[in-house]
């Protein structure tokens, strides 16, 4: 008897071995081909979401008019958006309804979108700050009552450095419901000092001091003007306000040299610095 003729009773019917071997050759064949296909669709996918990545995180270095928080946005939406077309056509290799499974993946979608309301709120508000730029890497600002050097915008909060080396993270709900104050959206700053001299020493004399000390470093811009008059009169002391500009990253250390020098000036020139003092008079009964 040849083993080909021979057959196998299985669920009340019978089956030819060289009809399960054709059809196992044919499915197997057929299987390892959809492996194969979607194993390569999904490397190439994936480096294909890489390079573009990468490619628009560089693109800053080409256009100055795109800085880098838009990059990174832009980068990671493409990133994920392409991998999820190459997912999509990997499961469609598999025979997969890609219909319904949009369609599920939809409804999952709008459960989760109703039980995170607070988290996409922040989504929405990375989105606003992303495109309209109220701050971006490198900025110095003050959001939601914190203040620090911007070092990440994600979808989801802002990441600041303090002076003094402390992470802070915003939520960008509470960053985009807030004031925000940016320290570094413009190329100048105007530094505004007070000082005091005593009642008996000439207002000339104090106001052309003030000038000499500050018209003598360069970080003090010619345009606008330096602005030195007599702001008030004090219980003990006339106050004279000094109005300089500079360059913003020239702001701290023009602040603190110029209390520093005006105090050697004022030694110099023998023109006092009153402290708050009472006279006490005493009436005869």
């Amino acid at each position: 008897m040849n083993l080909d003729s021979i057959t196998l009773a299985a669920a009340g019917g019978t089956f030819d071995i060289e009809q399960i071997t054709n059809f196992l050759t044919t499915v197997g064949l057929q299987a390892a081909i959809n492996v194969g296909m979607a194993a390569l669709i999904l490397i190439v996918g994936f480096m294909i979401a890489g390079a573009v990545a990468r490619t628009i995180q560089r693109m800053p270095e080409h256009n100055a008019r795109f800085d880098q928080t838009l990059a990174n946005f832009f980068a990671s939406l493409a990133k994920w958006g392409i991998r999820a077309v190459v997912i999509i056509a990997v499961l469609t290799r598999f025979g997969v309804e890609t219909t319904s499974l949009v369609a599920a993946l939809g409804a999952l979608t709008l459960a989760i979108g109703l039980a995170l309301q607070g988290t996409l709120s922040n989504v929405a508000a990375g989105v606003m700050i992303v495109f309209f730029r109220p701050y971006k890497i490198g900025d110095y600002v003050e959001v939601a009552g914190q203040a620090g050097t911007v070092k990440a915008v994600t979808l989801f909060y802002t990441e600041m450095n303090t002076p003094d080396n402390k992470q802070i993270i915003v939520p960008n709900g509470q960053a985009w419901g807030d004031v925000i104050t940016n320290y570094s959206a413009y190329p100048t700053r105007r530094c505004d000092f007070t000082f005091s001299a005593a009642y008996d020493d000439d207002i000339e004399k104090v106001q052309g001091v003030l000038r000499a000390v500050f018209e003598a470093d360069e970080r003090v811009l010619k345009d606008p003007a330096l602005f030195v008059e007599v702001k008030a009169h004090g219980a003990s002391s006339v106050d004279y306000a000094v109005r300089a500009w500079c360059n913003a990253g020239d702001y701290w250390g023009l602040h603190f040299d110029m209390n520093k020098r005006v105090k050697i000036a004022f030694d110099e020139a023998g023109i006092e610095i009153p402290y708050p003092h009472q006279v006490e008079i005493q009436k005869k009964g």
